[in-house]
């Protein structure tokens, strides 16, 4: 008997706009400061919205939303604020 296994995918759990507030909101509070898993966070969002739509919005082709938001990717803030209107994610301000 062999087990088949399956790539797991963060995206294919983010069903609902709470779901993707509260993931996005864990990755800003445990980012280690370099921007990865914001960054990595908001691939994942995209991915589960559908890419193709953001593409659209934000005037970023798909390639260069996924190049972005790749684990290699350094996208200006300007992107992310683009990525981030465009999925109506806000970001917060707090005093820790």
């Amino acid at each position: 008997m062999t087990e088949e296994f399956s790539r797991y995918d963060t995206s294919d759990y983010l069903k609902t706009d709470e779901d993707m507030a509260l993931y996005f909101d864990a990755c800003i509070e445990e980012d280690p400061g370099d921007g990865s898993l914001i960054r990595a966070a908001l691939g994942d969002i995209a991915r589960a919205r559908g890419m193709s739509q953001l593409a659209k919005d934000t005037g970023i082709s798909r390639e260069g939303l996924y190049r972005a938001l790749s684990a290699d990717g350094n996208p200006e803030f300007t992107t992310i604020l683009k990525v981030t209107r465009a999925l109506g994610i806000k970001l917060h301000a707090g005093i820790t």
